[in-house]
């Protein structure tokens, strides 16, 4: 398949374009490396079939011009963290609103198929738990957060919007928290931070009682996850959890966290930010049925491989 990659030098995106090409697609990965980086995409070296084009997807996709039509379109770029987006909110608007109005005017020029990554986060603050599909979330549309949950959430509106008004083959995909190597390590995300105060011998941070909760999926899962929902037939208009199960609390996460690298756990306790969800779990039925998916790195092994991901971004003492 020819596949066109938005947000390529991103946390997801890079691990994305690496099982597309291993799965022998050809790929165009475009970034405008805003939050993305190209060291994630280095190791490509000058891998053919595998291109990259720096440009802002919210922009009109004048880059597109001289490309084959592409097959598919997968719509990653986005800032995904409270420290990315919170530092670029209109952009982070832009580009899940606008991003998906010209991927959907490739889609149907192109008639391929437009895969649009959204987030667990247009769930909010849930009141159902765990989430499902169905539930239409508890989102706060004025709050810090809403420049992410409510572009989000427009985007899947758009992109069903377009499913059934243009006959578009439209899927999306609701993220659950995920971690592994590649992310960023001042992101101000949970496991990079636990991960890189463990190693640096300082404080955890635990913001409020540490009773809230995460399910955390290992990249490798999700991207499988991602891909089988991507190219599989029969499957337009769907939207589907992607995540893992398994729940833990913050304070749970931090007592791992310590134990795997070795060191005495201590924490320090800052306010829970505003808006912040206090439970989120998935319910991946829909995946089981649809996918024949489920996860299968256990959080322990994950963050092994993780650890040691930042281990090496440290510098030698």
């Amino acid at each position: 398949m020819d596949v066109i990659v938005t947000g390529a030098a991103g946390f997801l995106g890079s691990h994305l374009v690496d099982r597309l090409l291993a799965d022998g697609d050809r790929v165009v990965g475009v970034d405008n490396l805003v939050t993305g980086s190209r060291a994630n995409l280095t190791h490509l070296g000058d891998a053919r079939p595998f291109s990259f084009i720096e440009a802002d997807v919210s922009l009109p996709w004048t880059w597109a011009a001289g490309l084959e039509p592409p097959d598919l379109i997968m719509h990653f770029a986005s800032p995904a963290s409270p420290v990315d987006y919170g530092r670029e909110p209109l952009a982070t608007m832009a580009v899940n609103a606008l991003g998906v109005m010209h991927g959907v005017e490739l889609a149907r020029t192109s008639a391929a198929r437009l895969f649009f990554a959204s987030t667990s986060e247009t769930y909010g603050d849930p009141l159902e738990h765990p989430q499902r599909e169905t539930y239409w979330g508890n989102v706060n549309p004025v709050g810090v957060r809403a420049c992410y949950d409510e572009a989000k959430r427009y985007g899947e509106a758009y992109l069903t919007s377009a499913v059934r008004k243009l006959g578009i083959d439209g899927r999306i995909v609701r993220i659950f928290n995920t971690y592994g190597p590649r992310m960023q390590p001042e992101d101000g995300r949970v496991i990079p931070s636990f991960c890189l105060s463990a190693l640096r011998g300082e404080p955890l941070t635990v913001y409020g009682d540490g009773r809230q909760t995460r399910s955390f999926c290992y990249v490798s899962d999700l991207i499988d996850g991602i891909v089988r929902l991507a190219k599989g037939e029969g499957l337009r208009g769907k939207i589907v959890n992607v995540g893992n199960p398994s729940e833990f609390t913050i304070a749970e996460l931090a007592q791992i966290v310590a134990e795997i690298a070795g060191v005495r756990l201590n924490v320090v306790a800052r306010d829970l930010p505003p808006d912040d969800p206090t439970r989120r779990r998935p319910d991946i039925s829909v995946a089981r049925t649809l996918l024949g998916w489920e996860p299968k790195i256990a959080l322990r092994d994950g963050l092994v491989s993780t650890l040691d991901y930042f281990r090496q971004l440290m510098p030698v003492a």
